[in-house]
Formats: structure tokens, sequence, C-alpha cells
């Protein structure tokens, strides 16, 4: 297989970085033509700087899912190269950041049944795995939950190898969820992207932000563990805020109406190994392409096209992904098919003081009338 190596300098990749965040604010109407070359010359430096990671990435990812199955049978894995808007925006956000140092550029995420197999998975990373890779970061979301009500493990690795080292020192993240915190991450990315706002960034909306707190304690309490800090510390005073905000915000009617609207799904492909998911919710349409895993520079290059069309629609997405089939892509990115039934169960079991057993994501499938074609 033809994989994708650094073609620049770090000091030009972070040199492009710079020069696409300052772009992103930027009115592109006055650019001059010299301005324009300058920037998709940074462009092309900063596509192959991420696809770079897609090495290093599978090595990892395919570690995660050995690890992961030894504490849940059927884990959902996947893979993924950080979206071109998001890493325009963490630059906006962090402008003494450099884009050699982001530690997210590929990320690797497991989706497990429950909070004990994610922390028994993270423990075995840190005890007994014999991973040869150096560890960067370690970050325990679940015993200190973000103020944003985000919980999960993440672990970043240097990557390290002998015989491959072109790629050494590249970062690659690793993520472990249980199913609920997963359940909670998919709905606040898909509010933010029906409603145009980067809730998952903590910008937005402050009731939407407050109400996503608040549903993040809920799942802490339900799987035992801390508090989001900020939120009410007793059950009642926490439900009496959160059925307010949900009233309010009129949640579940919207949650259910994003599901309604994406009526227009359409497939290029079978299961293949990268998946390429364009959504455009004005349209209601979500366009999937498979491409075979030797076809990985060909999903690159249109992953890359496809983020300069989304940029030209309000609320459009791009994303290239890598799962085992279409029916793990449905369940490891519901949020591009607007599906938060698992959250919304949540929530209504919060709401009504019951806790309805779920005992795995498999348990939400996916049925969608979907239109097929090259």
């Amino acid at each position: 297989m033809s994989w994708v190596i650094p073609e620049f300098s770090r000091e030009e990749v972070n040199r492009s970085g710079k020069l696409l965040a300052e772009a992103s604010k930027e009115q592109v109407a006055f650019w001059t033509i010299a301005m324009t070359k300058q920037y998709f010359r940074s462009l092309d430096v900063v596509n192959n700087w991420r696809a770079a990671h897609g090495y290093p990435l599978n090595i990892l990812q395919n570690n995660l899912r050995k690890t992961a199955k030894r504490f849940d049978k059927n884990p959902i894995v996947a893979q993924r190269v950080k979206r071109l808007p998001s890493i325009e925006l963490k630059l906006v956000r962090f402008p003494n950041m450099k884009l050699s140092q982001m530690q997210d550029l590929g990320g690797c995420r497991a989706i497990l049944k429950n909070v004990g197999a994610v922390k028994r998975t993270a423990l075995y990373y840190m005890t007994d795995s014999r991973i040869k890779h150096e560890l960067a970061t370690l970050d325990d979301y679940i015993d200190k939950p973000k103020s944003s009500g985000y919980r999960g493990v993440h672990l970043v690795y240097r990557y390290r190898s002998d015989k491959q080292q072109t790629y050494n020192d590249l970062k690659i993240e690793i993520q472990i969820r249980s199913q609920f915190q997963h359940a909670w991450a998919t709905a606040v990315e898909t509010v933010g992207m029906f409603s145009g706002q980067a809730l998952k960034s903590s910008l937005g909306s402050d009731k939407w932000q407050r109400f996503f707190q608040l549903m993040g304690s809920v799942v802490a309490m339900r799987e035992k563990s801390p508090l989001v800090p900020g939120t009410p510390e007793g059950e009642r005073e926490l439900i009496r805020e959160l059925r307010y905000l949900a009233h309010e915000l009129d949640v579940d009617t919207k949650l259910n109406g994003y599901s309604k609207v994406l009526g227009n799904i359409t497939e290029r492909t079978t299961d293949e190994h990268y998946y390429l998911m364009e959504l455009t919710p004005s349209q209601g349409s979500l366009i999937i392409t498979g491409f075979p895993r030797q076809e990985t520079e060909k999903a690159s290059k249109m992953y890359a096209e496809a983020e300069q069309r989304a940029k030209n629609i309000p609320g459009a997405d791009a994303v290239l992904v890598s799962v085992d089939s279409i029916t793990a892509l449905t369940k490891a990115y519901p949020n591009y098919f607007a599906d938060t039934r698992l959250f919304v169960l949540l929530l209504g079991d919060a709401l009504t003081g019951r806790q309805r057993p779920v005992t795995r994501v498999g348990d939400f499938r996916f049925g969608f009338n979907r239109g097929h074609g090259r």
C-alpha cells in the first residue's frame, strides 16, 4: 500500500498552519493574487502533513482494537484525520500553538460497553501494554471531567519505529469512551452541526452549553463517577435545572427533528476501509463514498476537495474516517446520521427517574431509506 509521507519541513508546516489560521479570519474578497497563491500553497502543505499521519494512525488503531477486545468482545473502533475547519479553529483559539505539535491530527477511538471496560483498557495501556511508542500525555476526563461535560480517557503517543523512521515523533491520539459518554458527545456534535454552532469547542448558545454540562453530570451519576465541575451536586437540584432547560430548548423535538430532516442519504460504497462523509444539513443530505485500503492517497485528495466545497455552504461538513464496515460507520459516527436515540433515552430516564437497561450501542440499529449510486 502507498502511504502519504511528510514532504515539508516542520518549519514550513508551522508557517502554513499560521497562515491558514489567519486566512480563516480574513475576507477572501480582498485578497490579492499573490495572497491567494500563498494560501493554496499552505493548504497543500497542511493537507500533506495531516495525511502523513495515516500510517502511524493505522498502526496505533490496530493496537487499540486488539487491546479493547481484551475487555469488550465487540468494541467499536474507528480512526480519522482531523478536519481542516477543526484545525483552523484550534489554531485560532490557541495562537501560540504550532501545527507540528498538534496532538490530535490523527486520532483513533474505542467505544466500549461501559465505564468499567474503559477504565480497564486505559489501565492496561498504563501498566501491562507492550506498546513501543512513547506516551506523551494522558488525560482522564472521567475522574476529572471537562467543564463542558465531556468525559472519556485520552492518551497521546509519539510514534516510534526502527523500520519506518519517516513517521517518528508524529503524535497520535487514542480516545476511549463508554457508550453513554459517546452518546453525550454525539448529541453535542449533532446539535452543533444542525444549529451552526461550535458547541464541541464550547462556543455558541449559553443555554445549550449549560444543558450539556448538566447532561454530562447525569451520565456521570449513572456511571457512578465524579460530576462535571459547576453543576449541582444534589440530584434533585440537577434534574430541576435540567428539566427547565430541556423544556426551554425543546430538546426532544429538535433532536428527533434532525433525524427526520436528514432524509437523503446516498451511499457510493459497500464495505470498504475508508469512508468520506459529506453532510449538508440545510439540504438534508449525506453522501458517503467508500475507498479500499490501497486508495489512501485518492481518499485523502478527495477529502481535501470535499472540505473546500463545504466551506462555501453554511453548516456543511466533511470527514474521512476508517472503520470495519458501513454498519460500524453508523455506530462510530452517529452524529453524521443525526442519530441521538441513546442520548434521548438517557435524557428521558433522567427526567422520569428511571433507568432502562441498555446492554450496548448495538441495541440501537440504524434503518434509513438510502439512495444508491455512483
